[in-house]
């Protein structure tokens, strides 16, 4: 499996890991094949949240991962926190909605509770998931600095931030963050758009992401790309939506050139970029995952990266 390295630090990870936002109501069997599946293809980077499943895919997680008897230090476990549910309460039911709450109290809380959940003394990486406009950096600085201390947590990153969000949070620390999660994937390339459309007037040109990209680049930050499959935000996948039969054609010609899905090269798009990014799936049907997996011996070509931009629907100056 291709590695990338984690942030700025000596530490490289695969670029394909797997998320479990999905894993909560499956049965203790397939949770177990999702880990090992995982394992089988060098991928063992778990990306998890507090809030995923009001918590029960993090104990789905963990429990899997005793089943699977995975020897703890040669994996990485990730997880993210700062969500509250609308009943006040991370792991209760009846989602309305969130809020967000970046206190010291409530970060150290998130993250021991995962610790629990996960079965595990500590966290390789934790993540603040989605900004808090209402965020102290003083407070999250002295959360992270807690965790730390006493071992808790490794690394610490953010997610779905652009570059001066990032920077107040990273003023305040004394160690670099590592990560930003952000949504990326073919359908949804709007950090890319915004690059390629600079000093031009049409919709392409509207910068939402603040220079994201090349600032994450700059900071040698990984981009974690989450739900690389999805049009939109949570609309659906699109590979074999007949609604994209254009990026679903070149898909399969790339597939069918490079011996592979077109789930394969959907991620192979996304590592071909320099940027090394890791891409984050989140299938929990062991097949599908494994074609996403699959990304070693080949190497998508520039013309080839620039057919697929095109067939989904983007334009070049």
């Amino acid at each position: 499996m291709k590695q990338v390295r984690l942030g700025n630090t000596d530490t490289f990870v695969p670029a394909v890991a797997v998320g479990v936002m999905r894993l909560g109501d499956k049965p203790a069997a397939q949770a177990q094949a999702v880990v090992e599946n995982a394992l089988a293809h060098d991928v063992n980077f778990f990306d998890t949240a507090d809030i995923y499943a009001q918590g029960r895919s993090s104990i789905k997680l963990g429990q899997a991962l005793q089943d699977a008897g995975v020897d703890r230090d040669k994996i990485f476990i990730q997880s993210k926190g700062g969500i509250i549910l609308a009943n006040g309460q991370v792991g209760g039911d009846g989602w309305q909605g969130p809020r967000y709450d970046f206190s010291k109290s409530h970060l150290i809380a998130a993250a021991e509770a995962e610790l629990k959940r996960l079965q595990t003394d500590y966290l390789d990486v934790f993540l603040l998931h989605r900004p808090d406009t209402l965020m102290d950096p003083e407070q999250v600085a002295a959360a992270f600095r807690e965790l730390k201390d006493a071992g808790k947590v490794k690394h610490f990153g953010v997610s779905n931030m652009n570059p001066w969000q990032v920077e107040l949070v990273q003023a305040a620390l004394d160690e670099q963050l590592v990560a930003n999660q952000l949504q990326f994937g073919i359908m949804h390339t709007g950090m890319i758009d915004a690059d390629l459309h600079v000093n031009m007037t049409d919709a392409a040109a509207t910068n939402r992401d603040g220079g994201i990209l090349a600032y994450s680049r700059l900071k040698h930050m990984t981009i974690q790309a989450w739900s690389p499959f999805q049009y939109g935000v949570f609309q659906g996948p699109f590979i074999d939506n007949p609604e994209f039969a254009d990026v679903n054609a070149k898909l399969q010609d790339l597939a069918d050139k490079y011996g592979v899905t077109k789930n394969t090269i959907a991620v192979a798009f996304i590592t071909k970029h320099p940027a090394n990014m890791q891409v984050v799936i989140g299938s929990m049907t062991v097949d599908r995952a494994a074609e996403m997996m699959a990304i070693d011996g080949f190497e998508l070509t520039n013309q080839e990266w620039y057919d697929i931009y095109l067939a989904a629907g983007n334009l070049l100056p």
